[in-house]
């Protein structure tokens, strides 16, 4: 393979990178993250397998949190090969296939979560700003329909990615700057005009997480109003509580997600440390902490985990 500087050079790989000038203690870094993949992994099969054999938690909001570890789970699969490949093994090349294919199921998973955050933002809103017609409003079947629409939403925008970029040739330096493969990134290394890949890429986070983002922070902000204006001062603390846990994670989720989008097309040389920063946030911090703000801290949940593990 020629240098990766080469700028005649056909890129048949991509080079992965992990902590940029810590290739020396790479296998030390991959404790702590290694932790945190096993504490996801578990934490989220718990969650799917609590809910799946207990009937009583059959309901939408955790019809709605068995989905979220669903995807949680398949996010963090989908980069443990590359990442950990580094990090214990120093294998950074992907072929251009693996790197599409990579890229195309983060992507799909990232909108899909999305979609999964904004229908439990409007659950709580339902639960909490017109509870007598939450039981009318959000029935399974209706949980369901609106689920396989968004699953839809996220392959009919997401699907293009792959082809957009198969069809270039690959003659830049083809070292990455994360430890997996991201459309913003990818298509920089290609020699031709990205203009379409860039308004598309661009066209498809601010469609699905900008808008699902903007409807979950309304949603937010009804639910504000309504605690503090009908519930006791202990009651609405309470309440508060649990949605300021539930902002952070969603914030979490986002903020890593639209500022990667925005950085790889926007930002200078200078923003590469925040780019690899809001790139490990981005793929270990929403599985790892999910699992503990939408269930652990649910009582009735705590209580069916505590007696599944006790018998």
């Amino acid at each position: 393979m020629s240098g990766v500087n080469d700028t005649k050079f056909n890129s048949a790989v991509f080079l992965l990178t992990g902590i940029p000038g810590q290739e020396d203690v790479h296998l030390w870094i991959s404790i702590p993250f290694c932790l945190m993949y096993v504490i996801s992994i578990v934490g989220n099969s718990v969650i799917l397998f609590i809910i799946k054999t207990d009937p009583s938690l059959h309901e939408p909001m955790y019809i709605l949190l068995f989905m979220l570890a669903v995807t949680d789970l398949c996010l963090s699969i989908s980069t443990i090969p590359t990442m950990l490949g580094i990090f214990l093994f120093n294998s950074r090349e992907i072929s251009l296939n693996a790197c599409f294919a990579q890229l195309f199921f983060i992507h799909w998973l990232q909108c899909i979560e999305s979609s999964v955050l904004l229908l439990m933002a409007f659950d709580c809103f339902i639960e909490i700003c017109n509870p007598l017609r939450y039981a009318a409003i959000l029935t399974l079947p209706r949980i369901a329909k609106m689920e396989l629409v968004f699953v839809l939403r996220a392959v009919a925008v997401t699907f293009p990615l792959p082809f957009l970029l198969k069809r270039f040739q690959y003659c830049k330096a083809n070292v990455l700057s994360h430890s997996y493969c991201l459309h913003q990134e990818v298509m920089k290394m290609a020699c031709a005009d990205i203009k379409v890949n860039d308004i598309y890429g661009l066209s498809v986070t601010l469609i699905t997480m900008g808008l699902d983002s903007l409807l979950i922070f309304l949603s937010y902000v009804m639910i504000f109003k309504t605690v503090l204006s009908v519930t006791s001062h202990t009651e609405s603390l309470r309440a508060l509580n649990t949605c300021v846990s539930h902002l952070c994670a969603i914030l979490l989720f986002y903020i890593p997600v639209i500022g990667l989008a925005v950085i790889h097309r926007f930002g200078n040389s200078s923003s590469h440390l925040l780019q690899v920063v809001l790139g490990y946030i981005y793929q270990l911090v929403p599985p790892l902490i999910n699992p503990i703000v939408y269930s652990v801290k649910s009582k009735h949940f705590r209580a069916r985990i505590i007696r599944a593990f006790i018998k």
